[in-house]
């Protein structure tokens, strides 16, 4: 497209050429200088960007990530997953930890050695860690609720037992240890890596509830809280993280035993996962073969497929091929001598005799090459509901067996006599269309295995949690709200629990991105995060105050999860994988979370974390409220 300086430049370059075919030759030359200096605009930008962190060296480099901030979180995430999976006789940090240890490192040398100060937008950072908890409550929602009948008690009290420590080690260490105003509440909402500790107490001394001594300033009281915060936040972090990892080999407990163990308890016995859950539709483990035949027995040649599919019921066909071709089933052929097919059943029935009756064996590819999936259905049939599996011959033809049967998101055990209701999951393997004809027949639509997520479920789920997390009540003073965090939380478990009701809610949801959406939000969570804590550090250096925020920011931090999860193994006998996450959530340590789940290889972890993480965000909230007043 030729705009108005190029026309001038034609009209120009047309007086000098003439008219016809040299005014087209000119153009297109008047074109071709102009992406020339377009892309040399392009590279030049290019260069313009590189060139001063080549002059200036290090400092140039660490320019560039305070103008790009996108590069100091991709450069956090790469360095940080590759410090964590370094391993010192089985002990490691994580990619979590790793990162956070990376991004604190790189911002604290920026403010040191070159007075730049990164900041990142919380924003961020705040949307990371929703996608996070999100996909974590896909992942745990069906056992939540099972989680919770079990152990809702023991988990609301070893929240309280970390919390009550935490405040107590922080109130009282911080007045034997003489600081100034304002540093216990700082020491609380770093050890316990809630940054809403300091707003409460931002709010004491702004409403008038506490009044600084003579000779201190509400700023000065201001600073020693984020002071204290930024000290014992970075070390609580870190330490937290590598406690709750290892907290069950510390007491003896093999992790993944545990969380096998945890599993298996929640499950109440069930051997394949609920409707909507991770490996949901994977085939399992089954007594069931396909296998080819040439047709040679006069019994089968000449014979319709109706009229095989009555006389040898247990062994269904599910493929004709003949002279290299696939025959369409759908109009009954006869089957003849010398055809190819392709039958699925038991392993009993593929040696008895009406097998012996088709003829030899055969491994044409054409035949063997059946796909079969696994798909889940949900009855919406009562012409279906109240008959045995036993009865279904007619429903479930084609080669479709019978895998799993749920009812309310429980499975039930499988046999002849089994009955089939209304609103039941019935999870069926066979070919394709044989699944889709049965899904039809029961009232439902076959929910089969995909790479796709579901982006419109988990917009609305997402935002319905955040908009909960978000309503605030206060009472004197003190604002209680459920948080962003819990609430989004839950609405994963929501959408989950009623996708193990009724698998066409919002589904299927492929678990390769559901778990990338849980690594890469936390993490990224953390890599900004650690941008913007790094340079507080830098602030809070100096004299013996460090010392004493370290030592007391260290000690609230992990005393009381470690006391939390003896209580949880010793005085209510709980698995030690659930005491773990019980521990994690009554610490408000979304990273430790993350940490004992790849530790353990499980997330069964994450059950009680719910539970105890808002009940203690509520408490730790309160006590921030005092701690100031009481200072």
């Amino acid at each position: 497209m030729i705009n108005a300086e190029n026309y001038r430049s034609v009209i120009r370059k047309r007086a000098i050429c003439g008219a016809g075919l040299p005014l087209i030759l000119s153009a297109n030359a008047a074109a071709a200088q102009d992406a020339d200096t377009a892309s040399g605009g392009v590279i030049g930008q290019v260069f313009d960007t590189i060139k001063p962190v080549t002059e200036a060296g290090v400092h140039g480099f660490f320019q560039l990530l305070d103008n790009q901030p996108i590069a100091f979180i991709l450069l956090s995430l790469a360095l940080g997953t590759l410090i964590g999976k370094f391993s010192f006789k089985t002990i490691s940090l994580g990619s979590t930890a790793g990162t956070l240890l990376v991004g604190v490192l790189v911002s604290m040398t920026a403010q040191a050695a070159y007075d730049i100060t990164y900041s990142i937008p919380s924003i961020l950072s705040s949307f990371m860690l929703l996608l996070f908890m999100y996909a974590l409550g896909l992942k745990v929602g069906p056992q939540f609720f099972s989680g919770l009948r079990k152990g809702g008690l023991a988990f609301l009290v070893i929240g309280f037992t970390v919390w009550i420590l935490n405040w107590v080690i922080c109130f009282f260490g911080a007045s034997m240890a003489g600081l100034a105003p304002g540093y216990a509440t700082g020491l609380m909402s770093g050890s316990y890596t809630i940054t809403a500790i300091l707003g409460v107490g931002q709010d004491a001394l702004s409403s008038g509830a506490y009044v600084p001594p003579d000779g201190t300033s509400v700023e000065q009281v201001g600073a020693n809280m984020a002071a204290a915060y930024a000290i014992s936040y970075v070390l609580s972090t870190v330490l937290t993280i590598l406690l709750i990892r290892y907290l069950p080999r510390m007491f003896g407990y093999d992790a993944i035993a545990e969380a096998k163990q945890a599993e298996d308890d929640f499950s109440g016995g069930a051997k394949d996962p609920v409707p909507g859950a991770p490996g949901a539709l994977t085939m399992g483990m089954t007594s069931v073969g396909v296998r080819a035949f040439a047709v040679s027995h006069k019994d089968f040649i000449g014979r319709t497929l109706s009229q095989l599919a009555e006389d040898f019921p247990a062994v269904p066909i599910l493929r004709v091929v003949r002279d290299g071709t696939i025959l369409d089933m759908t109009g009954n052929p006869a089957v003849q001598e010398n055809d190819i097919v392709t039958v699925r059943a038991d392993v009993e029935d593929l040696m008895g005799k009406e097998i012996k009756l088709i003829g030899p064996e055969s491994s044409n590819p054409l035949a063997r090459n059946v796909p079969i999936e696994v798909a889940d259905v949900h009855v919406g049939s009562h012409k279906v509901s109240g008959k045995s599996l036993a009865d279904f011959g007619a429903h479930l033809s084609g080669g479709v067996t019978v895998q799993a049967l749920f009812r309310a998101g429980t499975e039930l055990p499988l046999g002849p006599k089994t009955d089939v209701r209304f609103g039941d999951v019935l999870r069926l393997n066979g070919p394709d269309v044989a699944i889709q004809q049965a899904a039809k027949q029961l009232g439902g639509t076959a929910i089969l295995f995909t790479m796709k997520t579901e982006v419109l479920y988990l917009a609305l789920a997402m935002l319905l949690g955040y908009l909960v997390g978000i309503i605030s009540v206060t009472i004197s003073g003190i604002p209680f709200a459920f948080g962003t965090s819990a609430g989004v939380i839950m609405a994963g478990v929501g959408v989950s629990y009623l996708r193990s009701r009724n698998p066409s809610f919002g589904g299927p949801v492929n678990e390769g991105a559901r778990s990338f959406l849980q690594d890469f939000g936390l993490n990224a969570f953390v890599a900004v995060l650690s941008a913007n804590v790094g340079p507080k550090v830098i602030s809070a250096l100096g004299g013996d105050t460090i010392l004493w925020l370290a030592l007391i920011g260290i000690a609230g931090a992990l005393i009381p999860p470690l006391v939390a999860f003896w209580v949880g193994i010793k005085i209510f006998g709980l698995n030690a994988i659930i005491s773990d996450g019980a521990a994690a959530g009554g610490r408000n340590s979304t990273p430790s979370l993350n940490a004992i789940m790849e530790e353990s290889r499980s997330s069964v972890a994450a059950v009680p974390y719910p539970v105890s993480y808002a009940f203690t965000t509520v408490l730790a909230l309160i006590g921030g409220y005092f701690s100031m007043i009481l200072s």
